[in-house]
């Protein structure tokens, strides 16, 4: 449908835990809406949200997906986010560009570790929420225990706004708070509820819930509380109207409940939005102006040309698709937008309504609209695309930095370019994901925030290039330096008939602090070593250390001092001199106390305090050093060092120890020795590795 106000657009974002049923939920409403034929489920791949082939493989959400229906003259945008908390960058941009979020909740399991990251980016972008508690009708399903867990994280302000009829198997319908109607649902039937006197027993339960409702409701504005005061009651026009403000003010989190498996409550569920989320003319949009100065978008449609880029999708068989969100002004077809971030200008031909990823399309797209425009590019996610007279920059989401990395290598020979370009297309899709070659190790390194992250990347990559690769943790950058002081002596001499080679040269090593790499001094008074040949000496210095001393790892961290040489006037050469730089570090190291350097990353884990005492031994059994803990929202909160050599394997592990209900974040550090049993251990498979070269 073609809106003509923002008052008759809602942006919601369906977000919450993995496994609560949203993308299900999308599929219910879209078809209670009329929007699609039936109601999709993920166990038969039919979801609209869910049609990467990855999801449907997973059978999880891997991508935020937009889809658009309409209900009550109303045009409903349901943005469907991920559950995974690897992938939670991508739900921050669907909420980003939402006007609010129903955050789904099992009704079963209650409030789970990714739907509290969830309220905790609400509150920081000071976002409504509302609550769906899903899955009603399963076994074991409390609508007050769910309740309850959702009121311990988000307090008072966590009011039902229905009350169910029936639990479990026998769950049939709702009851309306704010209209005192009850609704029954047909199990797999439309989702439209029938509506009916409230049934016996629940009139009690009913008022206590709904002067509840109206107590806070009246509490949240002066004047209503002060007329509430005088009357005893609001009215019903004032309790819906305060209820909606209260909910845009957040002040007030409508709990809701609904089966989305079997299409009960979809109807009660979209009343709720329409009338008590807001409007994209209720939430202003934070942006700054070019000076830095900080300005608030409104949704009018007269308004200066605004959109966020907030998705890029790269299809094998359409080509390039970037999502948008219209902050500001009126889009049509055609129409020039201009990159504020990469300074280019571009038409936007070809704009779209998306359903998943079916395409209407549109002749224009207002201010609060959701749409996308093929083929613009030099647009990334995150930019902001504006009229050129006007450019501004709207607020966008901190993308999570990679806490795995994991080297790649084409299984086929000539494949590396074909890889370079595959990689860059689905990094386009997915910002979280980061990709380049090791400087120290020289491995191509894909990261991502977890294993599983990096392990459907490669599988998308597979899918859409034909391109196999193996893929096998990095090698840890361990690095050598040395412990004390010492000089060393290299003398390189060869006669063999005719002109011979001749360099004589004194250094002394000192150690650096660490991270302060490598110094060369030239101490040499006169002419003990010719002015043109010093520089050689530094070079075969430095070609030694990048070949190591103990176990093949650069050296770092120390000083080298040039002292004093011998040259001779026919036989002295720069390769000479080279070869004596060379001899001369060897010396020095045998005396120098050579050790091993090893990276230690800073680690952070958030998890429940019923897995703190294994997360403990294990990072115990890691080599690792708590450095403190702290609560947050009911998450405990580990940081601790970490060698990195301990931690290639810790994503898979930490999901295993704690049920999948915890997740870590790394960066690195700084470099320490090594142990020395883990020392000489690295040295005897360097042996071993030479000693394998050698005769191969």
């Amino acid at each position: 449908m073609q809106v003509e106000s923002p008052a008759r657009i809602r942006n919601v974002a369906l977000a919450g835990h993995n496994d609560t049923g949203k993308t299900t939920l999308a599929s219910a409403l879209l078809f209670t809406a009329g929007a699609q034929p039936r109601a999709g489920r993920v166990e038969d791949r039919s979801t609209v949200t869910d049609f990467d082939p990855e999801e449907q493989e997973r059978g999880i959400s891997i991508g935020l997906a937009t889809c658009r229906l309409p209900w009550r003259e109303h045009a409903v945008e349901l943005v469907d986010c991920p559950g995974y908390g690897i992938f939670f960058s991508e739900t921050k941009a669907g909420m980003r560009v939402a006007d609010a979020t129903l955050v789904c909740v099992n009704a079963v399991a209650g409030i789970e570790v990714n739907t509290e990251k969830v309220l905790e980016f609400a509150a920081e972008i000071d976002q409504p929420l509302a609550f769906c508690l899903t899955k009603m009708d399963r076994e074991r399903a409390d609508f007050q225990r769910a309740l309850e867990s959702v009121q311990k994280i988000s307090g008072r302000q966590a009011l039902p706004i229905h009350l169910p009829i029936g639990s479990e198997k026998e769950f049939r319908g709702l009851v309306d708070l704010v209209s005192r109607r009850a609704f029954t649902f047909e199990p797999g039937g439309n989702g439209k509820g029938t509506a009916g006197p409230l049934p016996a027993g629940l009139e009690a339960e009913v008022e206590i819930w709904r002067n509840r409702l109206v107590e806070t409701v009246a509490e949240s504005d002066e004047a209503l509380l002060e007329h509430f005061f005088e009357e005893g009651a609001l009215t019903d026009e004032e309790f819906v109207r305060g209820l909606r403000a209260a909910v845009i003010g957040r002040k007030i989190f409508p709990v809701a409940v609904a089966a989305p498996g079997s299409n009960l409550g979809s109807s009660a569920l979209l009343d709720l939005i329409v009338d008590y989320l807001p409007s994209p003319e209720d939430r202003p949009y934070p942006a700054a102006r070019i000076d830095g100065e900080t300005i608030e978008l409104t949704a009018d449609p007269a308004g200066p040309l605004v959109a966020i880029a907030f998705k890029t999708l790269n299809d094998p068989f359409t080509g390039r698709l970037t999502l948008v969100r219209l902050l500001s002004g009126t889009l049509s077809n055609d129409a020039q937008v201009w990159n504020v971030r990469a300074e280019e200008s571009e038409k936007a031909h070809g704009i779209v309504h998306l359903q998943g990823k079916q395409g209407t399309a549109t002749p224009r797209l207002i201010a609060g609209e959701i749409g996308a425009i093929p083929k613009l590019k030099h647009v990334a996610t995150g930019d902001t695309l504006t009229g050129k007279e006007q450019p501004v920059r709207a607020a966008w989401i901190q993308i999570a930095e990679p806490a795995m990395s994991f080297a790649v290598e084409p299984k086929a020979k000539g494949d590396e370019e074909k890889i370079g370009d595959a990689i860059a297309r689905l990094i386009e899709e997915d910002p979280s994901l980061r990709a380049g070659r090791d400087p120290q190790t020289a491995e191509f390194l894909l990261s991502g925030t977890g294993q599983l992250h990096v392990e459907i990347a490669l599988a998308r990559l597979r899918r859409r290039s034909n391109v196999e690769v193996i893929l096998h943790p990095p090698k840890v950058p361990y690095r050598e330096t040395i412990g004390r002081a010492a000089e060393g002596h290299g003398r390189h001499k060869k006669q063999s008939g005719g002109r011979g080679q001749f360099a004589d040269c004194k250094i002394k090593v000192e150690p650096l602090p660490r991270g302060a790499d490598f110094e060369f001094v030239d101490e040499i008074f006169g002419g003990a070593i010719p002015q043109n040949y010093r520089p050689a000496v530094e070079k075969g210095i430095q070609e030694a250390r990048s070949r190591g001393f103990l176990a093949g790892f650069p050296m770092v961290d120390f000083r080298v001092r040039l002292l004093d040489g011998q040259y001779h006037d026919v036989d002295s050469s720069e390769l000479a001199f080279k070869i004596a730089g060379s001899l001369a570090f060897k010396e020095a190291m045998d005396k120098a106390g050579a050790t091993i350097l090893e990276p230690v990353m800073q680690v952070e884990i958030h998890t429940s305090e019923e897995f703190m005492g294994d997360i403990m031994s294990d990072l115990s059994h890691r080599r690792g050093r708590p450095q403190g803990m702290d609560s947050k929202n009911g998450v405990q909160i580990v940081s601790a060092l970490v060698p990195m050599a301990e931690m290639l394997n810790y994503a898979p592990a930490l999901r295993s120890m704690t049920q999948g209900r915890s997740s870590f974040h790394m960066e690195y550090s700084h470099y320490e020795e090594v142990p020395r049993p883990v020392q000489e251990k690295l040295i005897q498979q360097a042996k071993k590795h030479h000693k394998e070269e050698a005769e191969g």
